[in-house]
């Protein structure tokens, strides 16, 4: 029963009047077709498409599944889902931010960013299967030969194949260095893949005639450990470097996850027994290979936890408006009928402003990557690309981690606000609090985002994406110092960035003396800079739509739930200032032995 819009006045809001795009899309080779009529064109199109072909499979698509067949090993997804595929290769959204020469149409990737958003809130176990695609796309345009990017990727983007990332294995989890798939050179430059990989999403389906595995596997004479790892790419059908298809290739789905949640995507034990591959890139530089396929899926996944949050908004919403419960506490609102609505409520305020706060900010902060993706891939500026990569690389994680953990809150909240009905399947709402869970744990959970945050991003790189991340603080409190709207938001802002670079210097310090001080800080480190980056993208808004031309009652929105983050969420940040600074005592001075007792 619960339904989904498209938010395309608030993308337009991000992507226009926050983010400015035009101008940036004008100047970057291949992007300058991206005008606003054109954005607004594929938007549109993109909401009816999710509106009314994906919706209705999201439900459906969790209750029936996917089947899998022991005896062939194949795996068929729920009805209506191959359909929905057909319609989407059809319509040109496989291809639409891929380059033109392999037959995309190379828009911007914050285009392709807007329009994978909308996909995930309107059936996230369905924007799986071509999710992987996109990842395999980056790898194999950046680090394929000439004939793979021909032979494989070109069919990729038509739709007509998809991709997958095999990467862990049953006794790896994170740890890719423990891996032990072989890769054995055989005749003509081709290798014989064997092993096991789990968590493949989707590993096998019916949705198209071959699967491009991308595998991680050691050569024979492979170093230990992740300098070990090369990279392949092994396809569900074998074939030859002309494109020609032949015979079934020796991989085949060993079993599907039964899960808790994104019931219709297929999550694929996928067994590897001598099956015929190519090698991508440099030998024993699959790691280097495997990152860019990585950072993309981490956006991605930080994307899902948007969609997620906005579709649980949306219903909150209206069952609020809609729902009759109690009176409120300063006296009925609605005397005319026997009960008040649910969002006269206070606390069921709180709730709809933390989902309305998460969704608006994380959308413009969501987007505002994907414009640094396209920088780095696209401008003719050294310096910029440089730049842009270094913030890129430190706000992945941030994206990746707050996004998904704020959509298990917003999710959960949504159950709260339906209360029993919430917990009852035909709402839907139970639905997307399962869903949720599981974006903030596959591409790395939310410890593992911390570490890359706090141990690499900022300790190991000296911190150099943290200091653009800081300057974007302080250009916007220079530049709005004047701007009596800005006052309140401000003030607060520069004070929780003063903190945050006093806690950044004080771990820094501990961990040069105990490497377990970083680990101890980690996740409230994560936390804390997150609260502040989230901040900073709601005072961009605030100023954002005091400048523009949208209507007195979008602009006091805006503002109210700027100051509902402030003064609400954003003193989070406060308590994860104090758990950092109490230090790694804390977590490690109990004996393993006193866990028991």
């Amino acid at each position: 029963m619960n339904s989904y819009k498209a938010p395309l006045r608030d993308l337009r809001f991000a992507l226009f009047d926050v983010l400015d795009v035009e101008p940036l899309f004008a100047r970057l080779p291949g992007s300058d077709q991206a005008n606003r009529e054109l954005i607004d064109a594929v938007l549109e199109e993109s909401a009816r498409f999710n509106e009314t072909v994906l919706v209705p499979l999201n439900q459906t698509g969790d209750a029936e599944g996917c089947h899998y067949d022991p005896e062939t090993g194949k795996v068929t997804t729920p009805k209506g889902f191959k359909d929905a595929y057909d319609q989407f290769v059809e319509n040109g959204w496989s291809g639409l931010t891929a380059p033109e020469d392999m037959g995309g149409q190379h828009l911007p990737e914050t285009v392709g960013v807007a329009v994978k958003e909308m996909i995930d809130a309107a059936n996230l176990s369905w924007g799986t299967y071509p999710l992987l695609s996109h990842g395999a796309t980056e790898a194999l345009k950046a680090h394929g030969e000439d004939w793979q990017r021909k032979v494989f990727l070109q069919p990729i983007v038509d739709g007509r194949w998809t991709g997958t990332m095999c990467l862990t294995e049953p006794h790896c989890g994170t740890d890719l260095g423990l891996l032990k798939t072989r890769a054995e050179p055989i005749a003509d430059d081709k290798y014989a893949i064997s092993g096991t990989k789990i968590f493949i999403t989707a590993g096998e389906h019916d949705l198209t005639e071959n699967i491009v595995h991308l595998v991680l596997a050691r050569l024979p004479d492979a170093p230990a450990g992740t300098k070990g790892i090369s990279l392949f790419i092994v396809p569900k059908v074998k074939t030859d470097r002309d494109g020609n298809m032949g015979e079934r290739n020796a991989v085949r789905c060993g079993s599907i996850e039964h899960k808790m949640g994104i019931k219709a995507s297929a999550t694929c034990v996928m067994n590897f027994d001598g099956a015929e591959g190519y090698l991508i890139g440099e030998a024993n530089r699959g790691l280097n290979a495997m990152f860019t396929m990585m950072n993309t899926a981490r956006l991605a996944v930080g994307i899902q936890g948007l969609g997620l949050i906005d579709r649980a908004y949306q219903n909150s919403l209206a069952y609020a408006r809609d729902r009759l419960q109690m009176r409120a506490l300063s006296g009925a609102k609605f005397p005319d009928k026997p009960a008040d609505p649910l969002i006269v409520h206070p606390d069921i305020r709180r709730m709809l402003l933390t989902q309305k706060a998460f969704a608006e900010g994380g959308r413009c902060m969501a987007l505002h990557a994907a414009t640094l993706v396209d920088i780095v891939h696209r401008s003719e500026d050294a310096d910029e690309r440089k730049e842009a990569d270094e913030l890129l690389s430190f706000m992945i994680p941030i994206v990746k981690a707050l996004l998904t953990e704020a959509a298990v809150e917003c999710t959960y909240d949504a159950m709260q606000i339906f209360g029993g009905h919430g917990y009852i399947a035909e709402w839907g709402m139970e639905q997307l609090a399962r869903d949720a869970r599981i974006t903030t744990v596959y591409e790395g959970t939310t410890g593992i985002q911390a570490l890359d945050l706090l141990g690499r991003k900022v300790m190991q790189l000296s911190g150099v994406g943290a200091k653009h991340f800081l300057k974007q603080i302080s250009d916007l409190c220079t530049a709005e110092a004047t701007n009596p709207v800005m006052g309140e938001f401000i003030g607060a802002m520069a004070q929780i960035a003063k903190e945050w670079q006093a806690i950044t210097m004080e771990v820094g310090k501990r961990g040069a003396q105990d490497p377990d001080e970083i680990g101890a800080a980690a996740f409230d480190y994560l936390w804390y800079t997150g609260y502040l980056a989230m901040a900073y993208w709601w005072a961009r808004s605030v100023a954002a739509v005091h400048k523009s031309e949208h209507g007195d009652a979008y602009k006091a929105a805006k503002l109210e739930t700027a100051r509902f983050y402030f003064q609400r969420i954003l003193p989070r940040a406060v308590a994860h200032g104090a758990a950092i600074r109490s230090g790694a005592r804390t977590l490690l001075s109990l004996a393993d032995e006193g866990f028991d007792s």
